[in-house]
């Protein structure tokens, strides 16, 4: 049997230059399920994506799924890819199964968690908004910071600096001034040792009625668990802004913080894996 895809509409472009088409999964021509493929809006032209893979009932177990994406990586190497990205659902085992075989390493997660009452603070520790003044030094730093922690994983420096600065943009128009978000220094016994950045505008899909963009402690001031006070001050200010659920995206090669942030009831929704085209 051959399977092969078959595309179902015109290619579509975005205002952002991606662009993605739908096509059937086909076994010796008869449509067995779909495919979205496309490539990555934040990414650029290099970096291919597909979603919304899905074999009909009576196909399943037959690795239909498993040659639908070998045959779109094959198209995505047409389109001039380097690299895909995909999106697992963290309920979904069968996908996970599926991208495990196929090569697929996992790059990062989402984790969102619903709130409850509003957590006291260590004592010592008090949180403050950003000043002005404050704000260029921690911006630069931030923005380096996850420049550099992107690039570890595989994404090529100049499509993540591309990125970045679009999208921070969008998400800081005016600085510590802009609606919809609040940034946080803890102090711990009078000295400043980390910062958050919360947020209600332009929240991920999925994540959440608030988001957790950033939250670091300063170097010498790790591991006496002022991480886990910063993501207390996330809460607090999540709730005090009226949300009930507080979403964050972490990189999965960050042992620490995925462990926190498991030990503070936050639970997965989504795992985000990659590939090499070679």
């Amino acid at each position: 049997m051959t399977t092969t895809l078959r595309p179902v509409e015109a290619e579509r472009t975005s205002p952002d230059g991606s662009r993605s088409r739908w096509y059937d999964v086909c076994v010796n021509s008869r449509p067995v399920g779909r495919i979205e493929l496309g490539t990555h809006p934040r990414f650029g032209p290099r970096a291919g994506r597909i979603s919304g893979l899905g074999i009909d009932p009576g196909d399943r177990r037959r690795g239909r799924a498993t040659v639908a994406a070998l045959a779109a990586e094959e198209v995505l190497r047409g389109w001039g890819c380097e690299r895909v990205e995909i999106a697992v659902p963290a309920d979904a085992a069968a996908a996970w199964a599926l991208a495990g075989t196929l090569g697929y390493r996992e790059r990062s997660r989402n984790m969102i968690k619903d709130l409850g009452a509003a957590p006291d603070l260590p004592e010592g520790a008090r949180a403050r908004p950003m000043s002005e003044g404050e704000y260029p030094a921690w911006f630069a730093r931030e923005r380096a910071q996850f420049i550099a922690t992107v690039t570890r994983t595989g994404v090529p420096e100049d499509q993540v600096t591309a990125r970045v600065d679009r999208d921070y943009r969008s998400l800081l128009p005016d600085g510590p001034g802009t609606p919809g978000v609040r940034l946080r220094i803890l102090a711990h016994q009078g000295t400043d040792v980390g910062t958050v950045w919360i947020s209600q505008r332009n929240v991920p899909s999925g994540g959440g009625d608030a988001y957790v963009f950033a939250v670091e402690v300063a170097e010498e001031h790790r591991g006496r668990g002022h991480g886990r006070s910063l993501m207390l001050v996330a809460e607090r200010e999540s709730l005090a802004a009226g949300a009930r659920t507080l979403g964050l995206h972490v990189f999965a090669d960050n042992t620490p913080a995925v462990r926190l942030y498991e030990s503070l009831g936050y639970r997965i929704t989504q795992r985000n894996l990659f590939k090499y085209l070679v």
